[in-house]
């Protein structure tokens, strides 16, 4: 009979090690699913209530990060990366700010608005001027502003200058910043051409379309050049006419300071707060403890209170807002799909446009009977070709069905942007949404130079001249080269081509306005390009009125998006409750949970393309515009 084989003492020694490994792993598994569970179970015993909201509250307007129509991030990440002041995940969705900010115009609880920017991050002009405009009305309805801040920049500024009152620290090291706009880029041709040996081959159509010119050029074109001073001018021009109209100060006094900036500064003894004073640009210099005393003068004291004043976050004022909201809504409804972010093919996350998903969502429109009219919200520098196509077909599709199709362009609309809008029956944009960039362009790299440079060359046989031509190892063959000029120009024409039909214009008149040429929403309604100025709102309503559906008690709006699973969901409200949050913070769970996610991300995303095989293309046809100042 044979005798089990006894392991070594080396052996015994590695398996005991792995065994107690293993067992600490579980058991800090399960430690953490427990404390998680605790977590929740207080959250939902304690933290669900919301506080009455009391007349003569303050209302907290406080955005973090940027401005965004679509949370990039889930509900679980976004609580997760507050809980432990994460700047990963840091966005302001802009329907909700704008949301809030229309209810507490009429709300009588709400007795003033209460802004601070401090953690606002650079956002699109259009965004910021669309909250402008409704500060703006708070303050017309005869409620107060008042802003604060350590500091603003241009973007902040453009929001604060709204208010009735304007504070700043006395000891700010930013002051005011009106420096204007700027677009520089770097330029990779010497890098990759003479040092590594990376040639890139660029095929493109429009004079103006200069999204690929870094990695051809040593700097950018004369035509790169004249078109962004202009867009940009124009941008600039309205941006200092909304504040002087704020501020009461003539829009060529602001346009002097930012020019003899240097000297005003040396002229105040590098004090940026007394010169933004000296300006009048800001009421008066107080800390942010004097502005807490003030408000808890002028509203109500509150020992309770962060400040010491009765207040409202915006996020919680949200929820109050939502707990008044019915159940169930049978009305019709205008559907709102969003279009946020760069457009690639197939299914893509929130903050990213997908050529099967957002297709897919628009289909769901189509197909959804208690959906009358759709309202397609962009806000994309563009990308794929393809992509796109596939997205305006479907809204093509929409209007077949009889359903009214409204595009309410966002910051940037542009390239491939433009090609899923044009085809609406109206286009509303802000005059300083950046649109157009009709062109098409490609980009190829070969890499035998490089290789060349290491010893390494490459040989073989083919059974037809141009098998392997994309090879990034050979040199690009011209045949080859001339044949993708020949798809991208095709590109091009199918381009210019649609925008002509949809637009009702000769492919001539679309083609001197297009060769890839970025405008400002002002431009490019002058061009014939937008039909309306107008926000979202506007885009809305215009879109229930093709309908027919009536006064605006009659319909309501819905947003069609991928939501995240209940689960999630689920678990993102239950830590966004000041219980839960709390817990969070002093438990340091979430920076394990947030430190996990953010470490898995870059894997996920590198296991993801090296996967994707359904690319049947080698070179790419690109309908992108990179046209964001600084």
């Amino acid at each position: 009979m044979n005798e089990p084989r006894r392991r070594g003492p080396i052996t015994r020694l590695i398996v005991g090690i792995w065994d107690a490994i293993n067992f600490t792993r579980r058991l800090a598994l399960n430690l953490l699913f427990l404390l998680v569970l605790v977590i929740l179970l207080v959250a939902m015993l304690g933290g669900g209530k919301l506080t009455p909201l009391q007349n003569r509250t303050a209302l907290v307007f406080a955005p973090e990060g940027r401005l965004v129509e679509q949370y990039s991030c889930d509900a679980l990440s976004r609580s997760l990366a507050r809980a432990t002041h994460s700047r990963d995940c840091r966005e302001t969705r802009l329907r909700d700010v704008l949301r809030a900010l229309e209810a507490a115009r009429t709300d009588k609880r709400i007795e003033r608005v209460v802004v601070n920017l401090d953690e606002l991050e650079p956002s699109g002009f259009a965004s910021l001027r669309e909250v402008g405009a409704a500060l703006a009305a708070v303050r017309a309805a005869g409620k107060q502003v008042v802003a604060y801040g350590e500091g603003y920049s241009q973007g902040q500024y453009l929001l604060a200058a709204q208010a009735n009152d304007i504070y700043l620290d006395p000891m700010s090291q930013a002051g005011v910043m009106l420096d204007g706009l700027a677009s520089y880029r770097q330029f990779f041709r010497e890098a990759l051409q003479d040092k590594l040996g990376v040639d890139m081959h660029l095929f493109k159509v429009g004079t103006f379309k200069s999204a690929a010119e870094p990695f051809i050029l040593d700097a950018a074109s004369p035509a790169s050049k004249e078109a962004d001073l202009y867009w940009m001018g124009d941008v600039w021009q309205r941006m200092l006419a909304d504040i002087g109209k704020a501020r009461g100060i003539d829009p060529a006094t602001l346009s002097n300071y930012a020019n003899t900036l240097p000297d005003e500064v040396a002229a105040a003894h590098g004090d940026l707060a007394q010169l933004a004073m000296q300006q009048k640009l800001v009421t008066a210099l107080k800390t942010r403890e004097d502005v807490e005393t003030l408000l808890a003068q002028r509203g109500v004291a509150d020992d309770n209170a962060d400040g010491g004043y009765r207040q409202v976050p915006l996020d919680i004022y949200l929820q109050h807002l939502d707990r008044g909201l019915p159940q169930a809504d049978t009305r019709p409804q205008v559907a709102v799909v969003v279009a946020e972010g760069e457009i690639a093919g197939g299914k893509q996350p929130a903050g990213k446009v997908g050529g099967d998903s957002t297709s897919a969502l628009l289909r769901q429109a189509r197909d959804d009977d208690d959906v009358k009219a759709v309202v397609l919200r962009v806000n994309s520098p563009g990308g794929e070709v393809f992509a796109s196509e596939q997205i305006r077909r479907e809204v093509a599709a929409l209007k077949a069905a009889g359903k009214p199709v409204v595009v309410s362009m966002g910051d940037v609309a542009a390239s491939g942007g433009y090609w899923i809008s044009m085809n609406a029956d109206r286009i509303y944009a802000d005059p300083s949404t950046i649109t157009g960039s009709i062109g098409i362009f490609g980009l190829f790299p070969t890499l035998d130079r490089t290789l060349g440079k290491l010893g390494v060359h490459t040989d073989g046989v083919a059974t037809t001249k141009y098998a392997g031509a994309f090879d990034l190892t050979r040199p690009l063959d011209p045949g080859v080269a001339t044949t993708v000029q020949a798809v991208i120009e095709k590109g091009y024409r199918d381009f210019t081509g649609k925008v002509a039909g949809a637009r009702g214009k000769t492919v001539e008149q679309i083609d001197a306005i297009a060769q890839g040429r970025v405008w400002s929403g002002a431009q490019a309604q002058e061009r014939g390009l937008v039909d309306a100025f107008g926000g979202l709102k506007d885009a809305v309503a215009d879109a229930a009125g093709r309908a027919k559906l009536g006064a605006p008690d009659g319909w309501q709006t819905r947003y069609l998006e991928d939501n995240a699973t209940p689960l999630s969901q689920w678990l993102g409200g239950m830590l966004q409750s000041r219980a839960g949050l709390a817990l969070l913070q002093d438990s340091g769970t979430a920076e394990l949970l947030l430190a996990r996610r953010v470490q898995a991300q870059p894997a996920l995303r590198f296991v993801q393309d090296a996967l994707d095989t359904r690319g049947k293309q080698r070179v790419k046809a690109l309908a992108y515009c990179f046209c964001a100042p600084l």
